[in-house]
């Protein structure tokens, strides 16, 4: 990897965080195993393992941001990555809510003139002056394709 190339993922504990409803879920199953009937056991596996291919989905999750182009890279056994030319991008939006604050967490959201992908969302990802690099790399890339904004 060059010394331009970012590359991101989605932090292990945004991963945990968003599969804790799941993990519930398979609790009250097994409480109810307990309770009302064995087979209720049946539920609880099958839930953990929605969880678990979750969160190996959000882990698998790869963001690779060049000079040139945003690669996002998505999915376990069928895999989808979507290029975005960096001098398509438009906008900038970072938000965080009160959790991911505390995890020192990002969402990243770009917005574009591309048909085919307007929105990119990068979720998860840790705290950082990303935002900056990304647009020096689209000022960078405007320049090169000579490409100018008319408002």
């Amino acid at each position: 990897m060059e010394n331009n190339e970012i590359l991101l993922k989605p932090a292990m504990s945004f991963a945990v965080l968003k599969i804790m409803p799941i993990i519930f879920l398979a609790l009250i199953f097994l409480l109810l195993a307990w309770y009302l009937s064995p087979l209720f056991v049946f539920f609880s596996i099958g839930t953990l393992a929605a969880g678990w291919y979750r969160l190996l989905y959000i882990r698998k999750s790869i963001y690779l941001i060049t000079p040139e182009v945003v690669r996002v890279s998505r999915g376990i056994f069928f895999k989808r990555t979507d290029m975005l030319e960096t001098y398509r991008i438009k906008d900038y939006v970072i938000t965080q809510s009160f959790v991911l604050q505390i995890l020192g967490l990002m969402n990243i959201t770009l917005k574009s003139t591309d048909a085919e992908n307007p929105i990119i969302w990068m979720v998860g990802i840790p705290e950082s002056d990303i935002i900056d690099r990304i647009r020096e790399y689209v000022q960078e890339a405007r320049k090169h394709n000579r490409i100018y904004e008319i408002n």
